[in-house]
This record gives structure tokens, sequence and C-alpha cells, in this order.
């Protein structure tokens, strides 16, 4: 398994969006003529750009080692057959308990391990 570094852990947040509440969180480059964060002056927030990309080997990589891939469906399972050592299956959260248990019970034949396999399947416990 491999190490897994980030440069950057915390989001890159909007200039000014901790003064407004008009102005959302979600990244937007400034491109305004006097824009001390796009002239990148000392103490401003820091602009997104492709430095603070992760390595390849370790992009999309969760903390288990593992790239997750959404799973709907049972035939979904048949596609990561051949990648079961570096894909992990998520089930969708529309996904009813039915289809989410054949899922659970197909990935136990196929070695494939479910990230979210307990979720949504409460059993009912026995009253003493």
């Amino acid at each position: 398994m491999v190490h897994i570094v980030k440069k950057k852990v915390n989001k890159f947040k909007r200039h000014h969006s901790d003064r407004h509440v008009r102005v959302g969180e979600s990244w937007r480059k400034p491109r305004g003529i006097d824009s001390v964060v796009r002239r990148r002056w000392r103490g401003q927030i820091k602009m997104a750009n492709i430095g603070y990309g992760n390595a390849k080997s370790t992009r999309n990589v969760h903390p288990d080692g593992l790239k997750h891939f959404n799973v709907n469906c049972e035939k979904d399972l048949e596609l990561l057959l051949m990648r079961n050592t570096t894909h992990a299956a998520v089930i969708g959260g529309a996904v009813g308990k039915k289809t989410r248990m054949a899922i659970v019970n197909r990935a136990k034949e196929l070695d494939i391990k479910v990230v979210n396999a307990s979720a949504k399947l409460r059993t009912e416990e026995s009253s003493q």
C-alpha cells in the first residue's frame, strides 16, 4: 500500500466569503484589477493552482488504501471483479434494503470489500 500524502488538506475558500453572507465559500478565481488575492500579496488567502495537485498514484485514494466505486445493483459488482485489490464498492444511498442485501451477499462471493455494507440494514433486537 502506498503512503497517502495530501499537499493541502483544507479547502480553498472564496475571497471575502467570511465577510459577506451573499458570497459563498466555493472557490471562484478573483478577477478584479485591484484584488490582493489575485496579485498574491502577503497575508492573503492562497489561490488554487495546478501545483496543489496530489500525486497521481494516490489521487482519489481513501484512507483505507482503496478507490471507491459507486454500486447501485448486483451487476455493477462484476465491473470490480478484477479490481478488488485496488477498488472498494460503495452502495448508493437510494438503493433499497432488498437490493442492498443482495449486493452485500454477492460482494462476499466475489471477495469485494463494501465500504458501507451495514448501512440501512437495521436488525431487530430480541426483547427479553
